[in-house]
C-alpha cells in the first residue's frame, strides 16, 4: 500500500486531543476532544483548585473522507498523559458571574508506528491552556459558564517527526457550558467550544476552524454515584489551508459515546470515569480513550 504521509506524520500530534489521524495537520486538534464530564460547567464557590487528568488514547486506524482506512494493518498509535489544570476562583463578580481563571499543562506520552521502520515514540510538555471564565449559578441544580481560552504552543515539535507533543501554533477557544448536577435524579452536561487556530510557521499550515460538543447524560443514584454515557461530537467546519491555498476534502469528523460514571466523595474532591469509543469517523483516526478526572480543593 501506497501511504500518504500527509494523512500519516504528526498522527498524533496533539496527543491531548486523544485523536488523530489526517484532517487538520496531522488529524489532531489543540483540544482533548472529550476531556470533560460531569460537573463540567459549575464554577466553584472563592478559592483554589486542582484538577488531574489521565488519559489512555488508542487506534489502530485511520480513515479518509469516505470512511474507510487509509493505513497500512499494523498501523497504530496510543497516547498516555497526565494533565494537570489549577482553577482560581476570584471573589470578584461580573453581571451575576464568578470569575475564574485557570490554566493547564499537559504530560504526555506518545507511541506512533504506521508500518515496520516508521515509527517515533515521545514524552514531554504538551501545549498549554491559559483561560478566563464567568460561571453562573442559576439555582442549586443549574449553572452555566463563558470561558474563552488560549492554547500555547509550548509543547516540542520538529515538522519530520512523526509523533509530537505539541503543534506549533497558537489557538483560541471561546466556550459556552452548562451544567445540571441532581443527586436524585437526571443530570447533564454540555460543553460546546469553537477553535480558530492560527498558523503553523513551521510548516505555513493553518488548521480549519473547529466545532466541539463534550456532554455528558447521567442518573444520580441518591448515593454520591451519577451513572450514564458520555462523549463528544467533532466537526470540523472550514478547510485548512497551506501556503495559502485550500486543502480540499480534508475536514475532520468524529462522534464518541461510551459509559460514564462519577463519584463524589462528600468532603470536596470528586472523581469522573469514561470510557468513549469513536465512530462516523473522516479524515481522522478511529480509536478509543479511557478518562480519569479528579477535583480537590486547595
Amino acid at each position: 500500500m501506497m501511504i500518504n504521509t500527509r494523512l500519516i506524520l504528526c498522527t498524533l500530534a496533539a496527543a491531548l486531543a486523544a485523536n488523530s489521524a489526517m484532517a487538520t495537520e496531522g488529524g489532531g486538534s489543540s483540544y482533548p476532544v472529550g476531556a470533560e464530564n460531569y460537573t463540567c460547567c459549575a464554577v466553584p464557590p472563592p478559592g483554589m483548585y486542582g484538577i488531574v487528568w489521565a488519559q489512555h488514547y488508542s487506534a489502530d486506524k485511520a480513515v479518509d473522507n469516505n470512511g474507510d482506512t487509509v493505513t497500512p494493518d499494523d498501523f497504530k498509535v496510543t497516547a498516555n498523559a497526565i494533565v494537570p489544570r489549577f482553577i482560581y476562583v476570584t471573589d470578584k463578580q461580573w453581571h451575576g458571574a464568578s470569575v475564574a481563571l485557570h490554566g493547564i499543562l499537559p504530560l504526555v506520552d506518545l507511541d506512533v508506528h504506521v508500518t515496520d521502520g516508521v515509527e517515533q515514540s515521545k514524552s514531554g510538555l504538551g501545549d498549554a491552556t491559559v483561560g478566563l471564565a464567568f460561571g453562573w449559578h442559576h439555582s442549586q441544580a443549574l449553572h452555566s459558564l463563558f470561558a474563552i481560552d488560549v492554547i500555547v504552543p509550548t509543547g516540542s515539535y520538529k515538522k519530520d517527526d512523526i509523533a509530537n507533543p505539541g503543534r506549533n501554533h497558537w489557538a483560541i477557544q471561546p466556550v459556552l457550558g452548562v451544567s445540571n448536577m441532581n443527586p436524585h435524579g437526571f443530570n447533564y452536561d454540555l460543553k460546546a467550544m469553537w477553535t480558530y487556530n492560527l498558523e503553523n510557521s513551521a510548516t505555513s499550515y493553518q488548521d480549519g476552524q473547529e466545532l466541539i460538543f463534550d456532554y455528558a447524560l447521567g442518573w444520580g443514584l441518591g448515593d454520591r454515584w451519577v451513572a450514564g454515557i458520555g462523549g463528544y461530537v467533532y466537526q470540523q467546519v472550514t478547510d485548512d489551508t497551506q501556503d495559502g491555498d485550500t486543502v480540499a476534502d480534508n475536514r475532520g469528523k468524529a462522534l464518541a459515546v461510551g459509559p460514564s460514571v462519577r463519584y463524589d466523595s462528600g468532603t470536596g474532591w470528586f472523581a469522573t470515569f469514561k470510557y468513549q469509543q469513536e465512530t462516523q469517523v473522516k479524515n481522522r483516526a478511529e480509536g478509543s480513550t479511557l478518562w480519569i478526572k479528579t477535583v480537590f480543593p486547595f
